[in-house]
């Protein structure tokens, strides 16, 4: 049986997301299993998860209750359609978001990933500002270096240029703000940085460009992960919020990475205390077992569509997995496991290790700055002449052939480790990596 094999019987038909294909099948790196921090990959050694697996395994990999859970709800319900039909289960977990997440959001929408996530929020907003008779409202605003998936709507308000380049005309009417990376001003910052939360009022800019009338919402990443953990400067994210209110723009959160713990709270929105309009979610959900993503709102954005005969369809959008069962028994599972262990809480209280440790390296060889919050950290390095991120990528692999996973993005190297991480763990990631980082070129 295949799912017995510790090896592939073939590379070739898998073509691999994110990855230097050509690179990988000429020495591929193999995971066959996985327990609470490490993985266990083909040869048998055990490697230190730091990035919890792609910023989703909140609890550790394999936890017994998550994995019950899939068990007993595929043995009673597998699937039930989500159009005209329910489940408790998906109803539960909603619920248990709710109870969560932060006061004054009150609904949630399924999805099945991250990507999902964006485009339904994307368009949550257009149809929103329709349903308030302000049709005009189309434009959608997102931030350079930000990162919203990979879907038409997330690479356009996305600013990560490899992600948009080679897909021709994307959506129309979209605008980016500055992102908040001020290396001159902030670097070797810990935690949130002081300088940069005028970049906030470009947002006013742009509406005297194109009349407030014409722009929809405004999506950023409280913390950006994917392009190399860039921080929110202090008052950044509440200044942002001030302008959106004041034009009638709704803002949404990208929460797929900050969501389910990573900073210590259960939502960024609640770390920082600035409420959007909407919460893009994945990954922490279901602990990255099985896909699943939701779209958080406030009850003014829900209550714009209830209206019109009751027998009639409100929104004209949805996915045939949209609070699956198996899915949804997952996230029950993830969320008790989140409460029972207090991992939240415990990322909160060892974030200042985490912290003082990434920081041990601002002496390391390449090394030009370091950036923390919660529990992300990135580690930037100076790039070889003529060759960028040919360095952060040789860490990478020589990270792995001692026994630690980390994740690069450009020359930045990005960590994220599941929250149950205790301080020999960091002990062993940090000081490995200080290895790593000798043997550079």
């Amino acid at each position: 049986m295949a799912l017995d094999r510790k090896a592939p019987n073939d590379l070739n038909a898998f073509w691999m997301p994110f990855t230097a294909n050509r690179q990988f099948k000429k020495n591929p790196r193999m995971f066959v299993g996985a327990k609470d921090m490490h993985y266990t990959t083909s040869d048998g050694r055990q490697v230190l998860d730091g990035t919890a697996g792609l910023w989703c395994c909140n609890a550790g990999h394999c936890r017994p209750k998550i994995t019950e859970a899939i068990q007993k709800q595929a043995a009673e319900l597998d699937y039930a359609p989500a159009f005209q039909m329910g489940h408790p289960v998906a109803f539960e977990l909603a619920n248990r978001i709710v109870e969560i997440a932060p006061k004054g959001i009150e609904h949630v929408f399924y999805t099945n990933s991250g990507s999902e996530s964006v485009e339904t929020a994307l368009k949550l907003a257009i149809a929103y500002h329709r349903a308030k008779g302000q049709g005009g409202r189309t434009r959608l605003i997102g931030r350079e270096r930000g990162y919203h998936g990979v879907n038409f709507g997330g690479i356009s308000v996305g600013g990560i240029v490899n992600n948009r380049r080679h897909f021709g005309t994307l959506l129309a009417g979209v605008d980016h703000l500055p992102h908040t990376h001020l290396p001159e001003q902030n670097r070797w910052t810990k935690g949130q940085p002081e300088h940069g939360a005028y970049l906030a009022d470009d947002l006013e800019r742009l509406v005297a460009l194109h009349g407030a009338e014409t722009i929809a919402a405004v999506i950023v990443e409280p913390v950006a992960g994917s392009t190399g953990v860039i921080l929110p400067p202090k008052g950044y994210l509440e200044k942002l919020r001030a302008i959106t209110k004041k034009h009638g723009i709704l803002l949404i959160f990208d929460e797929v990475i900050t969501g389910f713990g990573r900073l210590g709270a259960p939502f960024a929105a609640q770390y920082f205390d600035v409420l959007p309009d909407m919460m893009t979610t994945a990954k922490g959900l279901t602990n990255g077992v099985i896909p699943m993503g939701a779209v958080l709102t406030t009850a003014d954005v829900h209550d714009a569509f209830m209206d019109g005969p009751e027998h009639m369809i409100e929104l004209f959008h949805g996915y045939t997995y949209s609070g699956n069962p198996i899915a949804s028994a997952a996230g029950i599972a993830t969320l008790e496991v989140y409460k029972e262990e207090a991992l939240f809480e415990r990322a909160a209280a060892i974030a200042p290790y985490w912290e003082e440790a990434l920081h041990s390296l601002r002496d390391a060889p390449h090394v030009i700055d370091v950036r923390n919050m919660g529990l992300i950290g990135a580690i930037e390095l100076d790039p070889i002449a003529g060759e960028p991120t040919k360095r952060a990528f040789e860490a990478f692999l020589r990270a792995y052939d001692k026994n630690i996973l980390i994740r690069t993005t450009g020359d930045i190297i990005a960590m994220s480790p599941p929250l149950m991480i205790e301080k020999h763990h960091i002990d062993t990631l940090i000081g490995t990596l200080a290895d790593v980082l000798k043997t550079l070129p």
